[in-house]
């Protein structure tokens, strides 16, 4: 598989217009983008119930300002500057209790009648561990549907989601920076299972302002979700779409294969799902969502951000439940059930968010703020109880500082981006801009790498997120993938191409495909590349470029292909080992940490997949 080419800055340059990270709009005569866009879409800010109960003060124009590069205070008095700002960006504060916690926070009179309530008040002015114990038993009560009415009712919503959407207006510049008007649906059903969906409408204020987002007090079946945002999509002529997120902690309930009430799936739920959820967020804060270990025991690489003991509030995990949790199973599952369904409810593109509750969306290691107010930068963060939980606790070293997308867009726009949201032309990281492209097509050859591969790969293929089918009896799938690092970043370990198919029984399987790597490594008898090395400085928190690759150019023909099988490929590319987040406090911050703390990792990328089926249509 892996293509004997120069890989060098010479092919690079020769190839035409392959990759491109500047925020100015460009487009070819063409039409097709060449623009790789960066942003976060899972953003809180002080004005999340659960983000200010923890003493998040920062609003939505804190967070926009700090995601345009400028200087802003932290919740903490700290200066805080991102290394680079975002092309685009969107605040997703949560509908359930919208508007609530300013007015606990300011005394009003009617919240102060309840006794709970008042108790979070005296917590949120203690500050620290009172204010943390008082927000984990917020998502506590929310996801055992026990808080008080006073948090329920929607007349707060709506002066906040009017202010939300006018600071997203506000710093909209078409070409510059794009906003999107958005809100999170929060769903913890059955105590802590987390079904949360990030809501991110196309349109502006003049479709959005008036409305009031769709809270879990009304309904928690994203069945539900689905027929409201059909139902605005008829009423106001606009569009919208969601993204679910944290499938790692839904005790098994992400991606079940029934309905939200226990009936069978159905065409038409299925068909729903995939026209309104393009997206799954595969790695943030809280952990990855990629797969597990037990799910990928041959993956060597599936070990990583693991946050797999139990719900939101730590809630056990029942037997099994892994399975319906992972984003790689529910593509395979997603395969299978569209062969028995005439429907694939599981066609999820890659996304990725920081899912930050400070307002401050920052995905740098050695520039980390953390998930909540009472975790930003101190020596002692890493043991502080992130979340308290009924069987544990979630503690500040597990969080990751995770993640960002990539969108190829012909332009930095609300309309564009979304677009190539929708048709699932993004990638996923773990916080570097790497850059990943990827077309399959039956026509492609290894030498469509020699010219304008890119324009080729559009004309005579499919770019990531697209379908293939009908294969002849002697067609197979080909692929171009490119991989180039951040330019501000680690290099290259590999790229790798993962595939999911349903065999000839009905079964699911799954392979990993080393195409491209660095050095001069030697794939064992399995194919298996082995490690490119590490070059972290402990003791500095420094590490070299010395090993790796900038840049992965290569070429893949799936040796396996049947015609006749259903089947999905994604690129997953893996950087040079890296300092985490955790050394840079242990040098920085002089942070004395247990030796089971994880100090270096792995950070990676993913592109949304492309399928293959043999019949017309979107696999399945």
């Amino acid at each position: 598989m892996r293509l004997a080419l120069p890989l060098g800055a010479a092919l690079f340059l020769a190839a035409g217009p392959l990759f491109s990270i500047s925020a100015q709009a460009q487009s070819n005569a063409d039409g097709y983008p060449t623009t790789a866009y960066f942003g976060d879409t899972h953003v809180h800010t002080g004005w999340s119930a659960d983000a200010g109960m923890d003493g998040a003060i920062l609003t939505p124009d804190d967070a926009y300002r700090f995601a345009l590069g400028m200087v802003v205070d932290s919740n903490t008095g700290q200066k805080a500057q991102l290394g680079r700002p975002y092309d685009w960006f969107m605040v997703t504060d949560h509908s359930d209790g919208m508007g609530v916690i300013n007015e606990i926070v300011a005394g009003n009179p009617e919240m102060m009648e309840n006794e709970t309530l008042r108790r979070w008040r005296d917590a949120l002015q203690e500050g620290e561990d009172a204010a943390a114990a008082a927000k984990s038993e917020l998502i506590r009560m929310q996801s055992n549907e026990e808080l008080p009415p006073q948090v329920t009712d929607p007349k707060w919503m709506k002066s906040a989601w009017q202010k939300t959407v006018d600071a997203a207006e506000k710093y909209y510049k078409p070409g510059e920076f794009t906003t999107f008007i958005a809100y999170e649906w929060t769903v913890n059903a059955g105590g802590g299972d987390n079904l949360h969906r990030n809501v991110i409408f196309r349109d502006g204020a003049d479709r959005t302002r008036d409305l009031l987002p769709l809270t879990t007090f009304e309904t928690q079946d994203p069945a539900k979700l689905w027929e409201w945002m059909a139902n605005y999509e008829k009423e106001t002529g606009g569009q919208v779409l969601a993204i679910p997120h944290n499938g790692n902690m839904s005790n098994g309930r992400m991606f079940e294969e029934q309905q939200f009430d226990g009936s069978p799936m159905t065409r038409e739920w299925a068909e729903m799902r995939a026209r309104y959820e393009p997206l799954f967020e595969v790695t943030q804060i809280k952990g990855q969502s990629e797969t597990h270990p037990s799910l990928s025991p041959a993956d060597a690489f599936a070990d990583w951000d693991l946050w797999d003991r139990g719900n939101l509030i730590l809630k056990p995990k029942p037997d099994g439940a892994l399975k319906y949790e992972y984003w790689r199973e529910a593509l395979k599952s997603g395969l299978r059930i569209s062969n028995e369904l005439g429907a694939n409810p599981f066609l999820y593109g890659a996304n990725a968010g920081t899912d930050t509750h400070t307002g401050l969306s920052s995905t740098e290691e050695d520039n980390f703020f953390g998930k909540f107010k009472t975790v930003e930068p101190r020596p002692d963060r890493w043991n502080f109880p992130l979340i308290e939980g009924v069987s544990g606790d979630y503690m500040g070293w597990e969080q990751s500082a995770s993640g960002v997308m990539g969108v190829w867009s012909t332009e930095n726009t609300r309309e564009a981006i979304w677009d190539a949201m929708y048709r699932k032309e993004t990638f996923a990281t773990t916080g570097p801009r790497l850059v990943v492209r990827f077309f399959a097509g039956f026509e492609l050859d290894e030498s469509d790498l020699e010219a304008d591969w890119v324009a080729t790969g559009y004309s005579k293929g499919v770019p990531m997120g697209g379908h293939l089918t009908k294969a002849g009896p002697d067609s197979k799938p080909r692929f171009l993938v490119a991989a180039m690092k951040d330019p501000e970043g680690a290099n290259l370990d590999r790229v790798q191409i993962i595939k999911g198919w349903v065999d000839s029984d009905g079964q699911t399987q799954e392979r990993i495909f080393d195409v491209e790597w660095s050095g001069d490594r030697t794939p064992d008898k399995y194919g298996k590349v082995p490690p490119v090395g590490n070059t972290v400085n402990v003791e500095t928190a420094k590490y070299s470029n010395s090993i790796g690759a900038a840049e992965l150019i290569g070429f893949f023909e799936d040796p396996d292909f049947n015609p006749k099988e259903k089947a999905f490929y994604y690129v997953r590319v893996l950087e040079i080992p890296t300092p985490r987040w955790t050394l840079y406090d242990k040098v920085r911050l002089g942070a004395k940490m247990d030796d089971d703390v994880p100090l270096v990792h792995q950070e990676r990328g993913f592109s949304s997949p492309i399928w293959y089926s043999p019949e017309e249509g979107p696999a399945g």
